[in-house]
């Protein structure tokens, strides 16, 4: 995502889904219908407060990245103090897995993809980048990676092929060793489908033969100049992906296909301006179009904006611009995951 961005999911083929916490290296897979919100984990907050304090039982953890383009090892921001490791964001997300639910670890985001930090374009290594997710599989007990791929890096091919490469590596290994390890992609979308980019970056997954879990798609920014029906344009935009994956994959079902489709949402005024609001009826709507629909994960940029705390102002890290309740878009798509939607 840009300063707000989202998630990338790859297509699966996708095996029996469940939840509940079981240790590192044999947690179950993620629900098949999660709400997973991303949080920003550069400041200072503890996710599994956050997860806490909004009723979140799973968290999308923005971001991992090179601290330098060239390198091929991976820290929580490109901060060389917080590697993969216990030592960093261990104990929160630990304690997210105590309570039921999980995060997902999201590499790349709009800093990382233009600048050349996002793994898989910094690290000319396919073993490298693989040994990379099976790291942090093993090491935070994690069944999801989320791939944010976006403005430079959705058209560095050499750096798509690698990511796919190493997907595909990654899960011949989680699969002969018993790891629980689905992929998303988080790409960047138009009110009515992928852009070719993302078609391409897809089409490469699919001929390296990397399975793709999820593919997110971040309906929030459009940068089109024209006001949008949030609400409205987030089913355009999922209906488009839904033909574009069925093209990709004919030998999946419709049904199938809107299990593998994920959205992103930004609450309140967007990075983009008043032209791009999603409102806390958007919010209703999208739950309620999301449970009907079948899709795979709902989730929005970001946590911390979660609150009404700055009226009329666009596009901050900290507050959505609109009044609203505190965690009011949690408390909505949290239904997703329970399975009790909103009225």
């Amino acid at each position: 995502m840009t300063a707000l961005s989202a998630t990338l999911v790859v297509l699966g083929g996708g095996g029996a889904h469940a939840s509940g916490q079981q240790s590192p290296g044999t947690a179950g897979p993620m629900p098949a219908h999660v709400a997973a919100p991303y949080v920003e984990t550069w400041t200072g907050e503890s996710p599994a407060a956050l997860a806490a304090e909004s009723g979140n039982k799973y968290l999308t953890m923005a971001f991992l990245q090179t601290p330098v383009a060239g390198s091929c090892t991976a820290y929580w921001n490109g901060d060389t103090t917080k590697p993969i490791a216990r030592a960093a964001f261990g104990d929160d997300i630990a304690a997210i897995q105590a309570r039921g639910g999980n995060v997902i670890p999201s590499f790349g985001g709009y800093s990382a993809d233009t600048t050349g930090t996002e793994l898989a374009d910094s690290c000319t290594s396919v073993d490298a980048i693989a040994a990379v997710y099976e790291n942090l599989a093993r090491t935070y007990g994690i069944t999801r990676i989320d791939l944010d791929v976006e403005a430079d890096s959705i058209t560095d091919t050499a750096g798509i092929d690698r990511r796919n490469k190493a997907i595909a590596k990654a899960e011949r290994w989680a699969d002969r060793t018993g790891h629980n390890l689905q992929f998303s992609y988080t790409l960047p979308t138009t009110n009515t489908g992928l852009a070719p980019s993302g078609v391409a970056l897809l089409q490469n997954a699919v001929d390296n033969h990397a399975r793709v879990d999820v593919v997110n798609i971040m309906t929030f920014d459009y940068w089109d100049g024209v006001r949008h029906d949030m609400a409205a344009d987030t089913k355009s935009a999922a209906a488009g992906l839904h033909g574009q994956l069925a093209a990709l994959y004919p030998k999946k079902n419709p049904a199938r296909l809107w299990g593998v489709i994920g959205v992103t949402e930004m609450p309140g005024i967007d990075d983009y301006g008043p032209e791009e609001t999603f409102t806390t009826p958007d919010a209703v709507t999208v739950e309620k179009w999301a449970a009907a629909r079948g899709i795979d994960t709902l989730s929005f940029w970001a946590l911390q904006r979660d609150n009404g705390g700055c009226v009329g102002t666009a596009g901050a890290n900290s507050c959505s611009g609109i009044a609203q309740d505190t965690w009011y878009f949690s408390h909505v798509f949290e239904s997703f995951t329970r399975g009790r939607h909103v009225h």
